[in-house]
C-alpha cells in the first residue's frame, strides 16, 4: 500500500516542521489527529482541510465538527473523506486551518510517495523540526505531561489574587471612610468646644 509523506509548516512559524505518514487510504481525521499530535494540540476542535493551489488558495472544504450551516450545505466530513479520493498531483497541497474559534494556519504539502514499510504503525511522525508554539486555552491538551496542570493552578492562584485586590481596596476604601469620619467628629467637637467656651465667657460677662 502506498505511503504518503506530508510536510507540515505554519503559515506564521515556516522554521517549524513536521513530516508526517500516513497511509493512502487514511481519512483526513487520521492526519488531522497525527497532525495534533506531533504539536501537542487538543485535536477535538473544529478544523478544516482545504484543496488548495500552489499559491494556497482555498478550493473545496473538507471538515471536522462543522457549524450548523456548512453541515446543511452538505460538506465533506474528515472522517468520511480518504486522502487518495482527493489526491491528484504528486506535489497536492492543502491549507489547514486548525481550531476555528482562536486558529493556528498551516500548510499541508505532499512530498512523498512511499511504500509501506513492515513493522511500522501509520500514521507517524517520520520528521519535527522546532516546538510549536504555545496553545490558545483550550487547544491544550489536558495531561499532566505538557503542564495544563500547573497552568489550571496559576489561574486558581490569579483569580484568589484579583479577588484579595478587590477586598484590599474595600477594605482601603472603608479605612479611608473611617478617617474622613473621625476628622468630621473632632472638627464637629472643636466646634461644640468653641460654643460651650463662649457661653462660658458670656456667663462671666453678664
Amino acid at each position: 500500500m502506498a505511503i504518503y509523506r506530508f510536510r507540515v509548516t505554519f503559515e506564521d512559524y515556516d522554521d517549524i516542521i513536521r513530516e508526517i505518514d500516513v497511509l493512502s487510504t487514511h481519512t483526513f481525521l487520521d492526519l488531522h489527529h497525527a497532525i495534533q499530535q506531533s504539536t501537542g494540540y487538543n485535536p477535538d476542535l473544529p478544523s478544516s482541510f482545504f484543496i488548495s493551489n500552489d499559491q494556497w488558495m482555498k478550493g473545496e472544504e473538507i471538515a471536522y465538527l462543522p457549524n450548523a450551516r456548512k453541515q446543511e450545505r452538505g460538506i465533506a466530513l474528515m472522517e468520511n473523506s480518504k486522502l487518495n479520493k482527493f489526491i491528484d498531483d504528486p506535489h497536492q497541497k492543502f491549507y489547514y486551518t486548525y481550531n476555528f474559534e482562536r486558529p493556528y494556519d498551516f500548510h499541508v504539502q505532499l512530498i512523498k510517495i512511499l511504500k509501506e514499510e513492515s513493522g511500522k504503525k501509520y500514521p507517524l511522525t517520520f520528521k519535527t523540526v522546532g516546538a510549536a508554539p504555545k496553545p490558545f486555552g483550550a487547544a491544550a491538551i489536558p495531561t499532566e505531561e505538557n503542564g495544563d496542570k500547573k497552568a489550571e493552578k496559576d489561574d486558581y492562584d490569579f483569580l484568589n489574587e484579583t479577588e484579595y485586590g478587590i477586598d484590599d481596596a474595600e477594605e482601603l476604601d472603608l479605612d479611608l471612610m473611617d478617617d474622613e469620619e473621625t476628622q468630621g467628629g473632632e472638627d464637629d467637637k472643636d466646634e461644640f468646644s468653641t460654643g460651650f467656651s463662649d457661653n462660658e465667657n458670656y456667663e462671666d460677662d453678664y
